[in-house]
């Protein structure tokens, strides 16, 4: 922290409860710094030991969180592909979504985080992709609200994606809430 204070001016810089936030100035844009370390999940394979290279931090509260972006942005990557490109678009539709659903009122911000919608996506079958936005919006949430969430994992593949009590995880009651105001405003719209 008093490094970053020292390059950027002791006010641009605030700890907040995951990353330290730099103020923007002049041309200089505002960012998150994460301040993390290298971070090993192990686990046994047929020929020994084995481990998933990923970073760990701590937010404010001391709780540690580990997170795995190489494996995460490479599944996306994946992802988007096997879905002949609208995994991306229909990401970028659900969080057009959030931020009107957010900038209504209806959500709180910060209850639907980019990095869980994502993962709602991630697990979607591929083969509900395509066709129309229309098309692929409705296929995806539909079969998302009858799908078996507790199952859902993460785009690294290393949490669930949704479970309470688990700093890594979206709390039940924010992922349904958001699915839920989802249906609603697409109800309203239609």
């Amino acid at each position: 922290m008093q490094g970053l204070q020292k390059s950027f001016g002791q006010n641009a810089v605030k700890a907040g409860e995951k990353a330290v936030k730099i103020q923007a100035s002049g041309n200089r844009r505002s960012s998150d710094v994460v301040v993390a370390t290298e971070f090993r999940r192990y686990y046994s394979g047929p020929l020994g030991p084995l481990h998933v290279p990923g970073i760990c931090f701590f937010t404010q509260a001391g709780k540690q969180i580990s997170n795995y972006p190489k494996q995460h942005s490479a599944n996306l990557t994946m992802k988007h592909q096997a879905t002949h490109q609208w995994f991306k678009p229909m990401v970028r539709i659900l969080k057009n979504m959030r931020s009107r659903l957010i900038d209504d009122g209806i959500l709180a911000a910060g209850s639907a985080p980019s990095y869980f919608i994502e993962g709602l996506l991630y697990n979607v079958p591929n083969d509900k992709f395509g066709t129309s936005y229309e098309d692929t919006l409705v296929a995806a949430v539909n079969w998302i609200l009858t799908a078996d969430r507790t199952k859902f994992v993460t785009p690294s593949g290393q949490h669930y994606l949704s479970r309470d009590g688990a700093s890594e995880c979206w709390p039940c009651a924010n992922c349904n809430g958001f699915l839920d105001a989802v249906v609603r405003l697409w109800n309203d719209w239609s």
